[in-house]
């Protein structure tokens, strides 16, 4: 049995905080590396869409996040995640492919604050997923979606 749930916020970045508080009840059904990961994701990608894709939009625009969590096996599992927003559509593997290229032309940094931040929440997302892609949807709405697979915790 998958289990379902669904947040919707403000194109605010405030709205961080109920973000995060939100997804601690994921917590119990994932690994803590699994769920850090994804965390780290969901806030790259919720900034990226209020900074750019609902850039100059009212801070009503909602942004729709949805997390699946499907069995796989009795020892397995995988997280979906699917964040929603109005914003103009991009070729995603054009913009990882420029985001790898840029943290590839600056691995030799050792300090984080010298990777260049354009295109970096798309390099984590790429990093962390097995899978990740972006599609739009008949409603006009864009819809970023990443899964990833976990043992499940004991």
């Amino acid at each position: 049995m998958s289990y379902k749930y669904h947040i919707q916020l403000n194109s605010d970045i405030y709205e961080l905080t109920k973000l995060q508080a939100w997804f601690q009840q994921f917590k119990p059904f994932l690994p803590n590396i699994t769920w850090m990961q994804c965390n780290l994701v969901l806030v790259e990608v919720f900034t990226n869409v209020v900074s750019y894709a609902h850039e100059g939009m009212p801070q009503e625009t909602p942004i729709d996040i949805e997390i699946k969590i499907h069995p796989i096996s009795k020892d397995s599992g995988m997280i979906e995640l699917r964040i929603w927003d109005c914003g103009q559509s991009f070729d995603l593997n054009a913009e990882v492919e420029k985001a790898t290229c840029r943290m590839q032309r600056s691995q030799d940094n050792l300090n984080i604050d010298d990777i260049p931040t354009g295109g970096r929440g798309l390099y984590i997302a790429k990093t962390v997923a097995d899978h990740i892609n972006y599609e739009s949807d008949v409603d006009g709405r864009n819809c970023f979606v990443m899964t990833k697979n976990f043992p499940r915790p004991t």
